[in-house]
């Protein structure tokens, strides 16, 4: 497994569990064992947890799994015909079977040497030391990394200015209409999002726009989209795009699997082709992965093809959403009301085609979401699904 974070280290459970006694090697290039990342920008980030707290194993959980760990190391190459892995160190590790799990790293803007990022448990402690009431921060990016990361800042105090290129944040993603209720909280907390803003240039000192202007800042986030990990593996004869293309089966070539952020696969159930940068996701890839990687002959594999799921925390609401928004043709309210704004509850579901394709909600209970969830998966026709939602109060 190279890539030691949540898809590698649930493809190597999965192995063990499925009675793999061979070789199990598990490359990360942080230090850190496996650890958990939704977190940094939420409750690490507000100084809530501690980070001992993030560890998604113990020691002995992860002794107990007989890995040969190697971390602190990067791939730097892939041989598939000789099947080894080249490492930084120059080592060269040898696979029957490898599953690439590297990730993504953040993207960065010219001249940002004095910005932060927020990827890493060291990206989050190193921008947690530098908030405090009065801090005057500027977030670039108001997706939903940074709409968490200006919501724990406000709440610490700071004086939080959120710029965004697009009309309306998250609109691409969530529809129009979801994305100003998603932005107007932001807005009542005091928040100074200016949108339509495009920024050339980042420094810690504050940044640049397009039309010249600058604002000032004692400290700039950088969160304007990530680049998946996959240069490690050129000149290796893989196909690499967005991210690392897999088949419907997760597999890149035999014996080589993606899992995780930097995985472009094609999922059966959509029709289409996705690269996810979800939690949950790398979790259930890297497992799915790992079974395929097992399976005894190409006839007995499964295809990969989930309802994704993420979800996002800001100013105390929960935002839940299945399935997969882009590319919609319809957003509908289908409980509760917009108008409550997004402390309110309200669920909205998505139309692509004749099909019910994904839910977003907010203040919502899990029952009614796997409800949603469990119609996602079945293919449910969009005219059936919203029949059978309830009439809004």
């Amino acid at each position: 497994m190279v890539g030691a974070s949540a898809a590698g280290l649930a493809a190597a459970e999965t192995l063990r569990r499925a009675g793999y006694d061979g070789t199990v090697t598990l490359v990360g290039d942080e230090p850190h064992a496996p650890y958990d990342r939704p977190p940094l920008s939420k409750q690490i980030l507000g100084g809530q947890w501690d980070a001992g707290r993030l560890p998604l194993r113990g020691r002995d959980e992860l002794d107990a799994l007989g890995l040969d760990l190697r971390l602190g190391v990067a791939a730097t190459g892939l041989d598939p015909a000789g099947r080894t892995v080249a490492l930084a160190d120059g080592a060269e590790v040898p696979y029957d079977g490898l599953v690439v799990a590297t990730g993504v790293r953040p993207r960065r803007l010219p001249g940002d040497g004095g910005a932060h990022v927020l990827r890493t448990l060291d990206d989050a402690l190193g921008l947690r030391d530098r908030l405090t009431a009065g801090t005057r921060l500027v977030v670039v990016g108001a997706g939903f990394l940074g709409a968490e990361a200006a919501a724990v800042a406000r709440g610490l105090g700071a004086e939080v200015t959120l710029l965004e290129p697009a009309p309306v944040p998250l609109a691409p993603a969530v529809g129009e209409e979801v994305g100003r209720v998603l932005s107007r909280a932001h807005l009542d907390h005091g928040v100074d999002l200016r949108t339509g803003v495009t920024v050339t240039e980042a420094t810690g000192g504050g940044v640049r726009l397009t039309d010249g202007g600058r604002v000032a800042a004692d400290e700039v986030l950088v969160a304007v989209g990530s680049v998946p990990n996959t240069e490690w593996l050129e000149g290796s004869g893989l196909t690499v795009g967005n991210g690392l293309e897999c088949d419907e089966f997760s597999a890149a070539a035999p014996g080589v699997y993606g899992a995780g952020d930097v995985a472009c696969w094609h999922n059966p159930l959509f029709g289409t082709v996705m690269r996810i940068e979800h939690r949950t996701n790398a979790t259930e890839q890297g497992m799915a992965a790992a079974r395929n990687l097992l399976a005894p002959e190409p006839e007995a594999r499964r295809p990969y093809q989930p309802v994704p799921y993420f979800w996002s925390d800001q100013y105390g609401m929960r935002i839940q959403a299945y399935g997969h928004l882009r590319g919609h043709d319809e957003v509908a309210v289908v409980e509760g009301s917009l108008e409550e704004g997004a402390e309110g509850a309200f669920l909205a579901a998505y139309r692509r085609g004749d099909r019910l394709t994904g839910v977003l909600a907010v203040g919502m209970s899990p029952r009614v979401l796997r409800d949603w969830r469990r119609s996602i998966a079945a293919g449910a026709r969009w005219a059936d699904a919203v029949r059978r939602a309830p009439t809004p109060a």
